[in-house]
């Protein structure tokens, strides 16, 4: 069995491998996975997963609970584990098309770029509807969440942990939570401060378990600050909590009150900083630019917030830490409370500076080829380079959910753009650098979007022509073809406001692709010829053999011959003037077959052999190949056939047994250029 594992705040209570309490709970709860649901006792098939609810306050060990039943009967399902949360830790619920995303990412299943919710959460439907999978959806806000991602396969089982009941799904399967027993709420305090000053004084212990109302999170609050004092008493700490007096305030409440105020005034700060963390993930790098301190100091400072209950240590080869979501909400009106806007607003932008200093590295370590790369990688401090590449992509990785938290946070912040344009621009580089535009399309259609927002909010044409045209390029691929023509179009408007030649020329094109893809030729060579126009006006002479050929290919489609070869000739003419062997071999492959569909095979085999020779100064011997294949259909239609065999025998043995008898090469690609890169104003991208 696999375990597909999506980010999550499963930061169990499980302290030194083993769970505490809950007995009655789990047993309940592993009762209902085998349990007659209504559709069964009914006497229809059950049409989705089972649902078990974990109900509890932030804080109350819902989570950790979850796991542990997740642990003991994630045998009982093959396919493996899924986890997922449907929450930011500042409680805003996740988009269910983002939370479908990662799930189907985790399966190893693609899903188009763009695709709406419903789409996205059928394919993921779809996915799951032959598997035997366990999904745990953690801290889902309401019941529109979970039902948008149940499997329609009951053979599934879905955990769900909310504040509440899900009211609108049927037949769940609640389990609400309150304290820990005393005996395993003891036992939890102990792990923190040591047998010994439970045992002397079993009944201060209680006490203490009392004041924190068993609840779990508190507990290890109050764990960690005993520890922190090994000369302090339980009964010492019971009276601090007790002396609080404040009946409005959870017992969470109280604990965190006392064991932050017990810090260094530098650590305090940096505690109530970690709340502007994206996604509540926290590594050194964040911390240190947060607090404006050095990596290594922060990296101690978060270890010590571990020790104390703090933060929680993410299981991962990097050091990441995460702020409990229970914690979040204090920590961002202390924040707001003893730091002015001002200050916040630095720290933010210190952590985006960081983070876009990272991902220079990250994408100027894969340019190994480059001196200007090199340079500037040896320019940056050691703290920010990265030993090699694979070292490099590892951290792109698992740093991946944060960084694109990130970018949406200081998007829809709004008020340091110049910032996002260059978090933007350095996070698609260092993406496609490290896994290429096809691997990452999910992940740039939302960057983007992204991009356009701030583009569109300054009013930069520009680069809303450049992320336009990205964002259609993407739709292009994935078969949206009408969409992708609407934005085309905007681009094109775009380009002509902002006087951009190249977004203009490449949009002009474009629209001639997506006019090409849907059919209508006359329209495709109309506007290649506009994008040709300006090329020559401009004297890029292979962007313009390039659209002669395009321009060809639109004739082609539509019959007329005649202009298609006058096409082919121009381009052809044009690659010979630019010295390009292999362009001007493919456009002569390409002339050959206009000219056997013109019905005049001679001059068609003629063209091969010329074709044949080019390629073989061009030292291209697919395309060599896929020439002589073309050849023996000629000859075979001029009635050869012992030549055509010969040349069939010859692409055989130059490509063995990697091309079969009868198939032919896509000679020549009608793929665009690479896409339009997002460019920024600033001199360091």
């Amino acid at each position: 069995m696999t375990d597909q594992v999506v980010d999550t705040d499963a930061s169990v209570l499980v302290e030194e491998g083993r769970f505490l309490g809950r007995t009655r709970e789990l047993k309940d709860l592993c009762a209902d996975i085998g349990r007659a649901g209504l559709d069964t006792l009914s006497g229809r098939k059950a049409p989705r997963a089972r649902v078990l609810l974990i109900a509890g306050r932030p804080g109350s060990g819902r989570t950790a609970l979850a796991e542990e039943l997740v642990r003991q009967v994630a045998d009982r399902y093959e396919d493996g584990v899924l986890r997922a949360r449907l929450s930011e830790p500042d409680g805003t619920p996740v988009p269910v098309e983002r939370v479908a995303r990662e799930l189907l990412t985790a399966l190893e299943v693609p899903v188009p770029p763009g695709a709406d919710e419903d789409e996205v959460a059928q394919v993921l439907r779809e996915a799951l509807a032959e598997r035997r999978m366990l999904m745990l959806l953690d801290d889902a806000a309401d019941a529109g969440q979970v039902d948008a991602l149940l499997p329609e396969a009951p053979q599934c089982l879905v955990v769900a942990v909310s504040g509440g009941p899900l009211t609108g799904i049927s037949d769940v399967r609640p389990c609400t939570l309150g304290g820990l027993d005393t005996k395993s709420a003891v036992e939890l305090l102990s792990r923190h401060t040591g047998s010994v000053r439970i045992t002397v004084d079993p009944r201060a212990a209680e006490g203490l378990v009392e004041e924190c109302q068993a609840q779990p999170a508190a507990l290890r609050l109050a764990g960690g600050w005993l520890a922190a004092r090994p000369k302090a008493a339980v009964a010492d700490l019971a009276k601090h909590l007790h002396a609080e007096g404040d009946d409005a305030a959870t017992p969470l409440a109280r604990v965190f009150r006392l064991a932050y105020t017990s810090l260094p005034a530098p650590a305090a700060r940096i505690l109530r900083l970690l709340s502007l963390a994206p996604a509540g993930l926290v590594d050194p790098h964040t911390a240190s630019a947060l607090a404006g301190c050095s990596v290594s100091g922060a990296r101690t400072t978060l270890d010590d917030f571990v020790a104390l209950g703090l933060l929680h240590a993410v299981d991962s080869p990097l050091p990441q830490y995460e702020v409990p979501a229970c914690l979040h909400p204090m920590l961002k009106a202390l924040a707001e409370s003893q730091d002015r806007p001002a200050e916040i607003q630095l720290a933010r932008a210190r952590m985006l500076e960081r983070t876009v200093r990272l991902l220079q590295s990250c994408r100027a370590i894969t340019e190994t080829d480059s001196p200007q790369a090199r340079e500037k990688l040896l320019g940056m401090p050691r703290s920010l380079r990265f030993p090699n590449p694979r070292a490099a992509a590892e951290w792109l990785r698992l740093r991946r959910p944060a960084l694109l938290a990130s970018a949406r946070l200081v998007v829809a912040d709004g008020e340091l753009d110049t910032l996002a344009r260059r978090l933007l621009s350095q996070l698609v580089r260092a993406m496609v650098a490290h896994w290429g535009t096809q691997a990452a399309a999910a992940d740039l259609y939302g960057v983007h979007g992204l991009v356009l927002d701030v583009a569109e909010r300054r009013g930069l044409h520009r680069e809303r022509a450049a992320a336009l045209l990205n964002l259609a390029d993407l739709d292009a691929r994935t078969g949206r073809t009408t969409e992708a023509l609407v934005r085309y179009r905007t681009a094109l408007d775009a380009g002509r406001r902002a006087n951009d030649p190249y977004a203009t020329a490449r949009a002009m094109e474009s629209v001639g692709g997506a006019h090409l893809e849907l059919g209508d030729y006359d329209r495709a060579a109309d506007w290649f010829g506009r994008a040709l126009a300006q090329r020559l006006a401009r004297e890029e002479r292979a962007d313009a053999a390039r659209l002669y050929g395009r321009i060809a290919t639109a004739h082609t489609y539509a019959g007329r011959y005649g202009e298609a070869l006058r096409s082919w000739r121009a381009a052809i003419a044009g690659y010979r003037k630019e010295g390009d062997v292999a362009a001007q071999a493919r456009a002569l492959s390409e002339l050959a077959r206009v000219q056997e569909y013109a019905g005049r095979p001679e001059e068609s085999l003629r063209t091969c052999q010329e074709a044949v020779e080019w390629a073989r100064r061009a030292e291209d011997v697919r395309l060599q190949a896929a020439l002589h294949l073309r050849t023996a259909d000629t000859l075979e239609h001029l009635g050869d056939p012992v030549a055509a065999a010969l040349h069939r025998s010859t692409a055989e043995r130059m490509l063995g047994e990697e091309l079969q008898e009868g198939d032919t090469p896509e000679i020549l690609s009608e793929q665009d250029a690479n896409a339009c890169e997002i460019r920024s104003a600033s001199a360091e991208d």
